[in-house]
């Protein structure tokens, strides 16, 4: 049985709205965090969830505790649920995984522009070379 657990946390992180997608399955926790900008209701969120789902890059999987599946009373969920959006932002858990995936961005657009600096590089020494043959055709 594979069982999929995932939340979405709207929070104020200066001078944004963002959201912090998190899902946890058998791999463990993977986290995606996308800016809204100014304050989004909860038909704009449920509309960008739905329009942009298959388009969301989570992050590398975090081991993650497994918590056990139980049946969790509506009234004692919502509380949690309350007790938990005043009492912290984005989870330590996330914080890894996105910025596990923000280094690996980095690394990429690194090795990227290193390419294109040694492939700029390389024309210019071949236009150099095409211009001194040029020269010395002439004599």
């Amino acid at each position: 049985m594979m069982t999929i657990g995932g939340s979405l946390t709207v929070l104020f992180e200066d001078p944004f709205w963002i959201g912090l997608f998190e899902i946890i399955d058998q791999n463990g926790l993977r986290a995606c965090k996308v800016t809204f900008g100014a304050e989004p209701t909860d038909k704009e969120v449920m509309e960008f969830v739905d329009k942009n789902w298959h388009r969301l890059q989570f992050s590398q999987a975090i081991e993650s505790r497994s918590e056990s599946e139980r049946k969790v009373n509506p009234k004692r969920q919502l509380r949690e649920a309350k007790k938990q959006m005043q009492l912290q932002g984005i989870g330590t858990k996330s914080q890894q995984a996105l910025k596990l995936q923000q280094e690996q961005n980095k690394a990429e657009r690194k090795q990227r522009s290193k390419a294109e600096r040694e492939a700029e590089k390389q024309r210019q020494f071949d236009l150099r070379q095409m211009k001194k043959k040029e020269k010395h055709r002439g004599h």
